[in-house]
């Protein structure tokens, strides 16, 4: 068996797909949990499929010596769909 033949064997249904990417932030007066939450339940109600969610960068709004929202950057992927 060739390499090639061994790696298009190797490669499953859910390999032939593809996905886009996007950056979002969000924001909680909670907690850093609750912000990536924000951000995957407001993408949710427009986008399909979602995939992972990757957080990249955490911070906080800081107020009168205390910490008012915290902000989650996140990337967050969805499968693509061509329009048929």
């Amino acid at each position: 068996m060739s390499k090639k033949a061994k790696v298009e064997s190797s490669m499953s249904e859910s390999d032939d797909k593809v996905y886009k990417i996007i950056d979002l932030v969000g924001s909680s007066p909670k907690g850093w949990e609750d912000a990536v939450n924000v951000a995957v339940a407001e993408a949710s109600k427009s986008l399909r499929d979602l995939r992972i969610v990757e957080v990249e960068k955490l911070d906080a709004k800081v107020a009168d010596g205390k910490i008012v929202s915290y902000r989650a950057k996140v990337k967050l992927s969805f499968k693509y769909h061509t329009k048929d």
